[in-house]
């Protein structure tokens, strides 16, 4: 389904992790590979650039850490990025080139773009999110279903099979997520769009979309 790839998502030139995903077609493609992927690529990286914190932790110089924030490998922080009080980065977490991870966000299995903001109470798990997407206050990335089934990606009346059982959020780039919203295991959303506050999404969101609720979804002007 071209509408999911990759290439309609993502501008690859705003990720540390471009190598990763030039090697598959859609995103999802990345979750099971992307702990192996910053064990190899943090042991690349600049020392001049990078501290390497534990075994598996590289943190960029310029980069800012809450003394509260709880971090935990493997995990690449790239330059200029900033982790605020409280964040819980569970592992296997790519955060981009001044992104923001707010107070009480967590992360897991997730690779953030660069100028991402996650700035407040925000789940993502299994997760991707576009150059300098934004998700307001509460927004969750569902990445379990409740019977445990493998997830498909509703688009065009059709059901894409994605062969993984976690599975949050695609999120592609300048996407805007509305306070409180929860994209549901499956969430594909196109790059420039908005989902209005208080959203329950599911499938695939067109790109330069307005949702506003289930079943209306109209394109901006």
């Amino acid at each position: 389904m071209e509408k999911l790839a990759i290439k309609n998502l993502y501008d690859l030139d705003h990720t540390i992790a471009k190598e990763l995903f030039e090697t598959i077609t859609y995103p999802w493609e990345a979750l099971p590979k992307i702990k192996d992927f910053i064990l190899e690529l943090g042991e690349k990286l600049d020392r001049n650039l990078f501290d390497k914190l534990d075994d598996d932790i590289w943190v960029a110089k310029s980069a800012k850490i809450a003394p509260s924030a709880s971090l935990n490998g493997p995990l690449i922080i790239d330059e200029d990025a900033e982790v605020r009080h409280c964040a819980f980065i569970r592992g296997s977490a790519i955060v981009g080139k001044g992104a923001v991870v707010g107070n009480s966000t967590e992360l897991k299995n997730c690779i953030l773009f660069d100028n991402v903001q996650v700035p407040h109470y925000n789940y993502v798990g299994d997760s991707i999110y576009g150059f300098k997407s934004h998700t307001g206050a509460g927004v969750i990335a569902s990445n379990l279903k409740s019977d445990k089934s493998l997830v498909t990606v509703a688009c065009d009346g059709e059901k894409v099979e994605t062969g993984v059982k976690k599975f949050g959020a695609m999120i592609g780039d300048f996407v805007e997520v509305g306070c409180n919203s929860v994209m549901n295991p499956g969430t594909v959303v196109g790059r420039n769009s908005n989902v209005y506050p208080l959203s329950f999404v599911r499938g695939y969101v067109e790109e330069s979309s307005i949702y506003k609720r289930q079943g209306e979804v109209v394109k901006k002007r």
